[in-house]
């Protein structure tokens, strides 16, 4: 407070109302940073690059995560305090209340065979499809991704003004034409009419995927695409208006290429590190 008003009033003056003697304040305003403070300017100015690269989504959790991924070590407490210090926020989930799924008739042969198993030891082992959809002032957007299991990337993805068959197909396509090896493949969705339909199980068929559909009700079958889509509507849908649909298209290519792959290939290859350095067997000296 009498650094802050030292220019209004004398020094001695206010020193001697607070009861502070004059020369602890001249030795406290020459006192240099410490350790902490100088650390915490350094988190901060990082933090702030960091929320504002997301557009203002990252909430201490996931902030504190990606610091731990650059290296900086900080708890979360102390990320949200500095967060709350500096007046920023992440952008919360929506509140909603839950749909009870339409039951389905599944196709024939065809079974559950993630058993909401959503770890994978290898990449190209497990893959999950949905369905989302993206309102824009023009008309709805639909978005079909196919992520894979094992680094949380999406390998195929298709956009467009309707949700048919063939907009999922062409995801699968996608995915498919970026395959490196032809091991057996799980690839699991809802029971969505797209994914029920001929062409799709026939395409399955062809290029060695195993099909997998969610049970009826069962809403945390397919969780693992589910929180992607919901990573996206925060950062991205919920906070912007599009007035076409092109811009959207737009919006949700630069997020998977720029914001979400990247980050994921991050987080797998700083997994990947960690498990090797604690495999790695010790070396006893002497």
């Amino acid at each position: 407070m009498i650094e802050r008003c030292r220019d209004e009033f004398p020094i001695r003056l206010m020193c001697r109302c607070l009861r502070v003697s004059t020369s602890g304040y001249y030795d406290w305003s020459k006192r240099l940073p410490s350790a902490r403070q100088r650390d915490n300017e350094r988190l901060l100015c990082r933090i702030h690059a960091l929320h504002q690269d997301s557009r203002g989504t990252l909430g201490a959790g996931r902030m504190q995560e990606d610091l731990t991924e650059e290296g900086l070590t900080a708890s979360r407490n102390r990320v949200a305090q500095l967060m709350a210090a500096a007046g920023l926020q992440g952008w919360p989930r929506p509140k909603r209340r839950g749909q009870r799924a339409q039951p389905a008739l599944t196709p024939q042969g065809v079974c559950n065979l993630l058993e909401r198993d959503f770890s994978a030891l290898e990449p190209e082992t497990k893959w999950v499809t949905d369905i989302n959809e993206i309102k824009t002032q023009q008309a709805k957007l639909y978005l079909c991704v196919v992520l894979d299991l094992f680094d949380q990337r999406i390998v195929g993805w298709s956009m467009h003004h309707r949700q048919d068959r063939q907009m999922v197909i062409r995801a699968v396509q996608m995915a498919v034409w970026q395959r490196q090896e032809q091991h057996p493949l799980i690839l699991h969705s809802d029971r969505g009419s797209q994914f029920r339909s001929g062409d799709y199980q026939d395409y399955l068929a062809a290029n060695g995927l195993l099909c997998s559909m969610c049970a009826v009700g069962h809403c945390g079958d397919n969780a693992a695409c589910d929180g992607f889509f919901g990573l996206l509507k925060r950062e991205r849908i919920y906070r912007t208006t599009y007035p076409t649909l092109d811009p959207a298209r737009s919006d949700v290519f630069e997020y998977i290429q720029r914001r979400h792959n990247p980050r994921m290939r991050r987080r797998r290859v700083k997994q990947d590190q960690k498990f090797s350095a604690l495999s790695k067997p010790s070396v006893i000296s002497g």
